[in-house]
């Protein structure tokens, strides 16, 4: 199951006078193969996918991933797709960047997730990791530890939703089966 480093004890709020950017950062890398043969293949490529979907109340308006990288009205931005991983240790190898201050008012609500396109489970990665981080301070608010998570495929990380007072973050890291983030619907539904 995967696991969450350091949850968030208190939300953070968000908007003008709070943090305006997030970045969520995926990082992996391909685990060895086992057996002499394996080794001398290398790594299997595994291509995690970092998604980003934005609601307005329960019905999913836009969302931004490997195939849709800019949200129809900008305010949410993926950076490019990495099929492979590589960084893994520490560095992000797919991100996604949420400006706050453009999302629009009918959207209340952005669900962040990751999914193992490829379909290996998150036991077969090593080094992988979600977080989440204030795009201006650099400050991590979240992070989840996916490397030897089990059988499952995906996980649904956290969502940010307009609370009394701006934006809220809520960790979920609730694990899923999928290979899209449209397999991941309606596991997503339940947290709306």
């Amino acid at each position: 199951m995967p696991r969450l480093s350091h949850p968030v004890s208190r939300p953070p709020r968000y908007g003008s006078k709070g943090v305006n950017a997030v970045r969520m950062g995926l990082g992996w890398q391909a685990a060895q193969r086992k057996g002499f043969l394996a080794k001398l293949a290398g790594p299997r490529d595994i291509d995690l996918d970092a998604s980003a979907l934005l609601f307005a109340g329960e019905q999913l308006a836009d969302v931004a991933f490997f195939q849709h990288l800019t949200s129809d009205d900008g305010s949410v931005r993926h950076l490019g797709d990495n099929l492979t991983g590589g960084s893994g240790a520490g560095g992000d190898d797919e991100v996604i960047l949420v400006d706050l201050g453009r999302v629009p008012a009918h959207i209340d609500q952005i669900v962040l997730t990751v999914n193992s396109f490829t379909g290996q489970t998150f036991a077969e990665v090593q080094n992988a990791f979600c977080r989440l981080v204030d795009e201006n301070t650099g400050q991590e608010l979240a992070r989840y530890t996916l490397s030897g998570g089990g059988t499952h495929t995906a996980q649904i990380m956290a969502k940010l939703y307009r609370g009394t007072g701006g934006w809220q973050l809520k960790a979920i890291g609730e694990p899923a089966a999928g290979r899209t983030f449209q397999d991941l619907l309606p596991t997503i539904v339940g947290h709306l």
